[in-house]
Formats: structure tokens, sequence, C-alpha cells
């Protein structure tokens, strides 16, 4: 009963650490934008960031549910080891992307370490791949439809200010990114901060200390909170890839890309589907681009995010599947 309550306990820690350390690779999503066109000072753009983020995390479940629910075939076969793995595949992960500033997907970071974790455990029996495959569709598909929304927006936008003085332009839409970027923080937290809800419910379920997969209430508030301080310590390494490196973003096309992505992740949130916020905030900034002019857009950095991207599930399933052997050896 002790060792149960240690791993517990540890799962709880690791998974607060991932929420943390999301908050802070993730905050670059949420503010990006809009330090990059100075319409927000990076200081405040933080603090407003890690407000509206602990609210939007505080919305639904649908999104912890599906992460708990939809990877693995049943929630008894997973036990705290295998969720220690698949978090510190996770975590290390999210590290060594953000040490070399390189955006890549927290979702996928932690689906892949579940993966590897439960492939080595019980095999492949373990994990339910009809669910597997909902979520793999919805990470990948949205970064599509954000580019493609991304270019109707800009196109719509230029064709409605096409006579505006670029001045006047510049100064009403730097203006009203503070609002774009409040509601790109708040879609972010309502999708990102559940992935973690749903990793401790699974093994508060799992363990037998919770009678029914709902998540609750204090598992709400501590990875809102975990998140939200992430996001407070900023992300600025990973803000001058997603502001700078992708597209030159002016007034206008930041507000069509915040406006954009806080859509699409907000939608992805009410339908209860995991989506990479980073992967969706890239897609709608390439759009925004490509409305402009196609070879606005840096597609070198482009392809690089693009293969960090499809390295994310392998390698971190690779470290689940390790640490896991490694657990196992010592528990």
């Amino acid at each position: 009963m002790h060792e149960l309550q240690y791993l517990m306990f540890t799962v709880i820690v690791l998974a607060l650490l991932f929420d943390f350390i999301n908050g802070f690779h993730d905050s670059a999503n949420a503010i990006a934008t809009s330090v990059s066109t100075r319409a927000l000072r990076p200081e405040t753009a933080v603090l407003l960031a890690a407000a509206l983020e602990f609210s939007g995390a505080m919305i639904s479940t649908g999104v912890a549910k599906t992460i708990g629910g939809d990877i693995v075939s049943s929630p008894h076969i997973v036990d705290e080891k295998i969720i220690i793995a698949a978090l510190f595949g996770a975590i290390v992960w999210n590290l060594v992307t953000w040490w070399f500033a390189m955006p890549s997907s927290s979702s996928h970071a932690l689906i892949g370490g579940l993966m590897g974790a439960v492939l080595v455990s019980v095999g492949s029996t373990g994990l339910n791949f009809v669910g597997i495959g909902k979520i793999v569709i919805s990470l990948v598909a949205s970064p599509v439809v954000a580019w493609f929304t991304g270019i109707v927006i800009m196109n719509v936008l230029f064709r409605a200010f096409a006579s505006t003085n670029p001045h006047t332009i510049n100064n009403r839409f730097r203006k009203m990114q503070v609002m774009t970027a409040a509601s790109m923080a708040f879609s972010h937290g309502s999708n990102d901060a559940q992935k973690s809800m749903g990793i401790i419910t699974l093994a508060l379920f799992s363990g037998g200390f919770i009678p029914e997969f709902e998540v609750p209430t204090y598992v709400k508030v501590l990875c809102a909170s975990a998140m939200s301080l992430g996001v407070a310590l900023g992300g600025q390494r990973i803000i001058k890839t997603i502001g700078g490196k992708i597209f030159k973003l002016e007034p206008m096309s930041g507000f069509a890309a915040d406006l954009n992505s806080s859509a699409v992740v907000f939608s992805a949130t009410m339908l209860t589907l995991p989506v990479s916020t980073t992967h969706v905030v890239s897609g709608s900034i390439m759009g925004v681009g490509t409305a402009k002019r196609v070879n606005a857009v840096h597609w070198g950095v482009a392809q690089q995010m693009v293969a960090a991207w499809v390295m994310t599930i392998p390698c971190t399933a690779a470290m689940g599947a390790l640490v896991f052997a490694l657990v196992e050896a010592i528990f």
C-alpha cells in the first residue's frame, strides 16, 4: 500500500511538472504574435496569458476523458509505472525541443510516451487503436484546417481593408490583437491543461482512488495552476521561432493568425478532441503568410518544424518504453 501511494504521488508530481513545462514551452503559442508585432509588451502578454490559461483550463473535461480513455483498451490495464514512464518520456522530449527552441507538440509527446510504455508492459492488445486513430487524425488535420482557414480569413481582411491607409490598419489591428491574444490563451488552456488532468484521473481510477472516471475538482485546479505558473515564467526561446522565423508578422496578419488559431483550438475542445496548439498556431501563421505571398513564408523553418513533429511520437514512445523497463526493474 505504501508503494502504491508513493507511485501515485510520483505520478501526480510528474503530471504537474509536465503541465508546468507545457506552460512555458507552449506559452509562445498564445502570445508570440502579439509580442512580435509589439501589440503587447512581453511581460504584459505573459501575465495576461497566465490568467486566461487558468480560466480556460477550468471550463470542461471532455479532452481529459479522451486522453484518459481513448488511448488504452481499458483503464484497468494501466498502472502507475506505465504512467510514470509515459510522463517522463514526454517531459524529456519537451525539455529537449525547448532547449533547441523548436516548437513541438506536447500532445504528441504524451501520447507517444503512453503508447510506448503500454506496448512494453502489456503488448499491442493494451492499446485502443480506434481511439488512437481518432486522436491522430485530429492532431494531423488541425494544422491543415488552420492553414486553410488562415488563408481565407487573411484574404477577407485584405479585401475589407484594401483602401485603408496602412498606418491606420496597423494601429487598429495592434489594439485588436490584445483581444485575440486573450482568446488564444483561453483556448490553449481549455485544451492543453486537460491532457494532464486525463493522465492523473486515469492513474487515480486505475489505482482505485476514485470510483469512476470523472476528473475531480482538485485535479482541475492543480493542473490549471501548474499550466498557468509555467506560462507566467514565459517561453522566450520559442516565441522567436513562432513569432518571427516562419513569417514576418504585421498587426493585421497577427490578428488573423490569433483569431484563426483560437477558433480552431476551441472548436476542438468543444468536440473533446486533443490538438496540438503549436501545430495549429504554426499552421495559422503559414496560412496568413501564404495569403500574402507564398514565398513570404520561410518554408525551410516550416520543414524543420514538421520534421520535429513527425519524430515526436516515435521518439517519446521509445523513451516511454525504456523508462518503463527501468521503473519495472527498480520496483
